[in-house]
């Protein structure tokens, strides 16, 4: 092990060779429902056709309404709004919406509407305006466009799987978001040509679905990156591929392990992100990679990113993880590497611990996002 591993601890070495741990990537979304597919079908279809089918079904229910007040309430229109809110595009929207206002104002006339339900329906109708600004505003065309985010959530997720390794080799990862949201900032790359393995843990700045589209969009381009340049120019490309995006919360974290499947021989480098953890199963020790220096990816045009290099001999686990982990309020970062380490040692050391059992290990706070990368050699 090179210099520049600070943080260390005596821990039990596995007891004989530890079964093999199956890869378990990225929890995938389950695909969206046929009730968005039934949407999206009519939304797909002619628009005028459409809105004027839900417009003939408004006056139908009207008339219902009247015929038998009893059994059709008139706020059942608004089940019609919600409907055209999703498969209809903004000027057909805005042809419905008015229609019911006219109903309405029919309604009322003939003295089958009260004064709160007329409320109910005019802010009803104000609401499916306003969403329908705010989409129109966004370009997302109807149903189809909810389902191109859904579409974006599952590309996320399916980025972050991690192709399979040969022989005593395996890789593990695992990515929650803050809050159980549909979109993380915290996001896993890797690549594997012939001998060499390349991964990547990435933080994104901010957190949840507000930094998921950034991150999408990192993700895409790291990945064309990985693999494609020899791992000392891999961050240096990065960080230049971030200056040039010039977004407002322009800045990543990230680590990435180069490791060389024949030999062990593996290189950490780090732009800002919290040092990887390697355990030693011949000496049972567990060593934190602080590389010198490192600063964040999109801040300086001349990033020199921080490195250690080592030998991962068999049984040796190396654990990257992002500062969802270690971070809390009130408490100290050492603290948090500190408590990392304990779980590192109760769970991957004895036995071949998942990053799964690692992060539920750590009990971090729901408020950030969360990620974890075990490669361990058998």
């Amino acid at each position: 092990m090179s210099p520049g591993t600070t943080h260390g601890r005596p821990c039990p070495g596995p007891r004989g060779r530890p079964p093999r741990l199956d890869p378990v990537t990225t929890p995938r979304p389950a695909p969206s429902g046929w009730v968005w597919r039934v949407l999206a079908g009519w939304a797909g279809g002619p628009q005028p056709l459409v809105g004027g089918a839900l417009c003939l079904a408004a006056v139908l229910y009207a008339v219902a309404v009247l015929w038998r007040p009893a059994w059709f309430a008139p706020s059942g229109l608004l089940l019609l709004l919600l409907v055209g809110a999703f498969v209809l595009r903004w000027r057909a929207l805005l042809v419905l919406v008015a229609s019911v206002v006219l109903l309405t104002a029919a309604l009322t006339a003939g003295g089958s509407v009260d004064p709160g339900q007329v409320v109910v329906l005019v802010l009803g109708c104000g609401a499916v305006v306003t969403f329908g600004v705010e989409r129109e505003r966004l370009g997302l065309q109807g149903a189809p466009g909810a389902l191109m985010l859904v579409d974006l959530r599952d590309r996320l997720s399916a980025g972050g799987r991690l192709p399979a390794l040969p022989g005593r080799w395996q890789a593990d990862a695992e990515v929650r978001s803050a809050h159980g949201a549909a979109f993380s900032g915290d996001f896993v790359v890797a690549h594997r040509s012939g001998g060499s393995y390349e991964v990547v843990l990435v933080d994104v700045s901010g957190k949840g679905q507000a930094a998921g589209v950034r991150a999408l969009q990192l993700q895409g381009a790291l990945g064309g990156l990985l693999g494609a340049l020899p791992a000392d120019e891999f961050l240096p490309a990065a960080n230049r591929y971030l200056l040039e995006q010039g977004w407002d919360e322009g800045f990543a974290t990230a680590v990435h392990l180069a490791l060389d499947l024949s030999t062990g021989r593996f290189r950490v480098a780090s732009a800002g992100h919290p040092p990887p953890a390697v355990l030693h199963a011949g000496s049972g020790r567990i060593d934190v990679l602080d590389a010198a220096g490192g600063v964040a990816l999109g801040i300086l045009e001349d990033m020199r990113p921080g490195t250690v290099t080592g030998v991962l001999a068999p049984g040796d686990v190396v654990v990257l993880y992002t500062d969802g982990l270690i971070e809390a309020p009130g408490r100290d970062v050492d603290q948090g590497i500190d408590r990392l380490l304990g779980v590192v040692e109760a769970v991957v050391a004895a036995r071949p611990g998942s990053a799964h059992e690692v992060l539920a290990g750590v009990r971090a706070a729901e408020d950030d996002d969360r990620a974890v990368v075990v490669v361990r050699r058998s």
